[in-house]
């Protein structure tokens, strides 16, 4: 069996699809995935032993240049490959109006979520088949629920397996400390941003139990804000933009991270990695990280001051110890 999967993005949306197909494949041993993705974030699909094509876009710049001819071409090459190969099945996995208009250059009928359930409520209206996945459910579940239907299967096992392969991560062309924390300072919103001098305490409290700060950067602006939180201790360590495959090398390398409510939050649940994730405004029941090693913090006014240096180290070590005591 041949599926072809449309999900473009987020970083932490296209790994909460990866359980999905570890299920799939369950029921279906021989199946295979092709897989439409945002180009900015294409490694994510190529952690699955299961994808075997990703199909790559640049959607995020059609807005700008709706008119244009540049457009159309790129709009005409896409439609091209989507349907240079024939699949037994076709899913929206996003479920928005992005999606939804690679959903009509498919020739095959696609499946997607019915209009209690996308994301975004036109985007049902190309989909031939139509699936009830309950808005209350965490993302996680909201995928494997919909490609359950939509390949006709029960899932028996409610773990989460994201089944990565991490032989695809790459080693970045410098040497990292013995005993390191990946701390994910970064955030889309202001409001999910934990204060420089926290993080600065932060890893002070690190050192003295022995652990190297590690900073990944996604931009220039994140990289200034991690050589700004670093500046007062000359151990830390602020990385300069890697790739998704390096920085994925980072974590599964370390000993722990402690996140910000991001994507890389995600990733370190992916590669259950003892971690912390700092929530202020997010339903965690809903977009949380899931995994093993798992610790949350969800600030009691919504604002991240609240979430002290302290309380998180404490709940830290608390993932770290039950890791490494095998819990």
């Amino acid at each position: 069996m041949r599926a072809l999967i449309i999900k473009l993005t987020s970083m932490g949306d296209l790994m909460h699809a990866l359980p999905a197909l570890t299920d799939a494949s369950k029921t279906y041993p021989d199946i295979q995935f092709d897989w439409i993705v945002d180009e900015s974030f294409s490694a994510v699909p190529s952690w699955h032993p299961k994808v075997s094509e990703i199909i790559t876009t640049n959607h995020r710049t059609w807005r700008k240049q709706l008119l244009s001819s540049s457009l159309r071409r790129e709009l005409n090459e896409l439609k091209t490959k989507i349907n240079a190969r024939k699949y037994d099945v076709v899913i929206d996995m996003q479920n928005n109006l992005k999606s939804a208009v690679l959903s009509y250059f498919v020739k095959k009928e696609v499946h997607g979520m019915n209009k209690n359930s996308a994301r975004e409520y036109p985007a049902h209206w190309a989909y031939a088949f139509k699936h009830e996945v309950p808005k209350n459910l965490h993302a996680v579940a909201r995928q494997r629920s919909l490609l359950a239907q939509s390949l006709n299967y029960k899932i028996d096992d409610e773990s989460i397996d994201y089944k990565v392969d991490k032989n695809i991560f790459e080693a970045p062309d410098f040497t990292l400390p013995d005993k390191y924390l990946v701390l994910v300072h970064n955030a889309s919103w202001p409001t999910k941003l934990w204060p420089i001098s926290y993080w600065q305490k932060f890893i002070e409290l690190i050192n003295q139990e022995g652990y190297i700060a590690v900073l990944p950067s996604g931009s220039k602006e994140e990289f200034t804000r991690a050589e700004e939180i670093t500046s007062s201790n000359k151990k830390a360590i602020a990385l300069k933009q890697l790739s998704l495959n390096e920085i994925a090398y980072v974590i599964e390398h370390s000993i722990g991270c402690v996140c910000s409510d991001t994507g890389l939050a995600h990733l370190s649940a992916v590669l259950d990695k003892p971690s912390v994730t700092m929530y202020s405004i997010t339903d965690e029941s809903l977009i949380g990280t899931r995994g093993k090693n798992q610790e949350h913090i969800i600030s009691n006014d919504a604002r991240m001051e609240s979430i002290t240096p302290e309380e998180v180290l404490k709940k830290l070590l608390k993932s770290v110890k039950e890791n490494s005591d095998g819990g």
